[in-house]
């Protein structure tokens, strides 16, 4: 078997593109592919899971694969190299999510520099940032509840308000982080909490794109329920963070 065709077998046994098709673009009516990272860390609140209905059911097309040590693909330049994007879900703490993706840092950085795109939820909007993180953002990327006038001083599951787009919301909120754009940085601000800080931005890197939010627009009903928090639907925030992100 030539080296073409043991690439376009390991490609089938994946269930992925041939990595030969430009990010976002189908072959043979093949929809572009969303890589969804579970790890340990994902499981106490079941964060991949949200991620991957959320791109499953949205109106961009996406075949919703899971990656990384508790998904269906390994997580390696050859996987990200079938993708259009990859999401990093919140759950757990940094320092340990860190030491198990640092070997990846590498691989995700060139996926997004050369074209694909990188959604971070909570815990992934920390991981964009430069010390324990992919380096994908160049500013300052920290906790909202140590920030002078954050209305959340605590790391427990709660509520926070924001502006976004500049209307007022309030999402499901566990030590979110907030972004300050590098100097000279382009950045659209989707979100901003009271204070003014950026609770949620796209900004390019490379050829590529990155979201990141600190709250969870994401979350379901049965995120509210343990321990019971005032249910607010903010599915369609989350809706407009990944268009963004997608977005050409």
């Amino acid at each position: 078997m030539t080296s073409t065709g043991i690439l376009d077998s390991l490609r089938r046994a994946l269930g992925v593109r041939r990595a030969s098709v430009p990010p976002g673009h189908s072959q043979s009516g093949e929809r572009p592919v969303a890589l969804v990272y579970r790890g340990p860390t994902q499981e106490d609140r079941d964060c991949a899971d949200t991620v991957v209905g959320l791109l499953a059911d949205g109106p961009w097309g996406l075949e919703v694969r899971t990656t990384g040590p508790k998904g269906e693909l390994p997580l390696s330049s050859a996987t990200l190299a079938t993708a259009r994007l990859y999401a990093q879900p919140g759950g757990g703490d940094l320092t340990p999510a860190y030491r198990q993706l640092k070997p990846h840092r590498k691989a995700i950085r060139d996926f997004v520099g050369q074209g694909g795109r990188y959604l971070g939820f909570c815990l992934g909007g920390y991981l964009a940032g430069r010390e324990e993180g992919f380096g994908l953002l160049s500013g300052t990327v920290d906790q909202y509840i140590v920030t002078d006038g954050a209305t959340v001083t605590t790391e427990d599951d709660t509520l926070v308000d924001v502006a976004w787009r500049g209307q007022p919301r309030t999402l499901f909120f566990q030590d979110g982080a907030y972004f300050t754009p590098g100097p000279g940085q382009e950045a659209t601000v989707l979100a901003t909490y009271t204070n003014g800080l950026a609770a949620a931005l796209v900004t390019p890197y490379g050829a590529g794109r990155v979201a990141v939010v600190g709250p969870h627009p994401e979350a379901t009903a049965d995120w509210f329920e343990d321990p019971r928090l005032p249910f607010h639907d903010t599915h369609d925030l989350a809706l407009d963070l990944v268009g963004t992100v997608l977005a050409d």
